[in-house]
């Protein structure tokens, strides 16, 4: 049986680990995509989880109330505002790591190695080296395209990129448009237009809508 000496021991250090791994991964996430208003949203989901697991967890609950919780929370939807898929990331690994401290597991070593494992891989994969020229964007053409491998070799075209996959959305021949999720990557060391290629290129994509970067 763990002493209690044991346990605060190990419950000091559950805390003291999530507070260094969510503010590694606040900073991470503002420093690479700039969001304030996010990371309240983290904080608060990190401290709030933490919260009512280390309360409940003194109950005779068990690990299936976390479960439970993680649930819950992972399907709520913040309809008020639209976050990119990097931001459901980071709001799951926030939500992750207090659920981790706030259950106390009797080993010590599990949470901090769990939190450092977390931290690392949002470290890693979420890197700007991590293939850099990798993009998605949701474009509109000004034409009507259904013929795949042309739509393809246009994209090409028009944007100067190497196309990996799209997904056509929608084709209307009354509004003569054509939308398009592309997933393509840049030529990296492709070299910089001339200024009067750029007005070229500006007016070739002239009547076509980008967006939804990355």
């Amino acid at each position: 049986m763990l002493t209690t000496s044991t346990l605060t021991a190990s419950t000091l250090t559950a805390l003291l680990t999530d507070a260094v791994a969510i503010t590694i991964i606040a900073s991470l996430y503002f420093h690479r995509h700039q969001r304030r208003d996010l990371l309240l949203a983290y904080a608060a989901l990190n401290v709030g989880v933490l919260s009512v697991t280390v309360v409940l967890s003194s109950a005779t609950v068990g690990a299936g109330l976390g479960l439970g919780l993680f649930g819950i929370l992972s399907i709520i939807r913040l309809r008020s505002d639209s976050i990119t898929q990097e931001e459901i990331a980071y709001y799951f690994v926030a939500l992750a790591l207090g659920l981790m401290a706030g259950l106390t597991p009797d080993t010590v070593w599990v949470t901090p190695a769990l939190s450092a494992l977390l931290v690392a891989v949002m470290y890693g994969v979420d890197h700007p080296r991590t293939f850099p020229g990798a993009r998605r964007q949701l474009i509109t053409l000004d034409e009507a395209v259904p013929d795949e491998a042309v739509l393809r070799a246009r994209i090409e075209h028009r944007l100067g990129v190497d196309v990996r996959h799209l997904i056509v959305q929608e084709i209307d021949f009354v509004r003569d448009v054509t939308i398009v999720d592309v997933r393509f990557r840049r030529h990296q060391h492709s070299p910089q237009p001339a200024a009067n290629a750029t007005v070229r290129s500006a007016r070739t994509l002239e009547g076509s809508t980008v967006s939804s970067a990355r």
